[in-house]
């Protein structure tokens, strides 16, 4: 384990972004194959659903998590407490509702989905999905901005993110409900 770890740390040092992106599409993978196996509990696996959320985290989630969280620290170095408290904010208020837009509208487009049904999609399960987002990630980084070295944070959020993933993966796949339109 520790020569993992080693090798781990010296991608990581040499090659961030690949790391962190290769990283992410392992949380992705790994977190969808656990809704459809134990939580959907789905009679025939969707390969395809692995494929998009796989290539959802190594195309968008560790590539923007890698710019998202370096300039977050580059812009407020440390871990005092307001410090902490400060990145957590701005990750859960600012970043975490695009997060949940680049999530739904990357999952619509690899589907064919068009524009129209994505803005549907979103306008359904984005309060759904950042609210949910709070219960998990409000706590998680607060460990992570206190006590997580920098290079290390996307790993870090990667392996809280594989059960995450679960409740994102069950979400970005839950079917959108017909919207009524209004007589006048």
């Amino acid at each position: 384990m520790a020569r993992i770890w080693e090798a781990y740390n010296k991608l990581l040092s040499s090659q961030p972004l690949l790391t962190k992106a290769l990283t992410s599409c392992v949380g992705f993978t790994a977190g969808d194959a656990l809704a459809q196996n134990f939580v959907e509990k789905v009679e025939k696996y969707d390969y395809a659903r692995t494929a998009r959320l796989g290539s959802f985290g190594l195309l968008v989630h560790g590539t923007t998590g890698h710019y998202f969280y370096g300039f977050l620290d580059s812009k407020l170095p440390g871990t005092a407490a307001k410090t902490v408290a400060t990145k957590v904010i701005i990750d859960q208020v600012f970043w975490n509702p695009c997060f949940g837009i680049m999530f739904f509208s990357y999952l619509g487009l690899a589907e064919g989905k068009s524009i129209s049904d994505i803005a549907t999609k979103i306008q359904q399960d984005l309060k759904t999905a950042v609210m949910g987002s709070w219960a998990v990630w409000v706590p998680a980084h607060t460990v992570n901005f206190a006590f997580i070295p920098p290079a290390q944070r996307l790993l870090y959020i990667n392996t809280i993110q594989i059960f995450y993933n679960i409740f994102l993966s069950f979400l970005g796949n839950k079917k959108v409900e017909a919207v009524e339109e209004k007589k006048e």
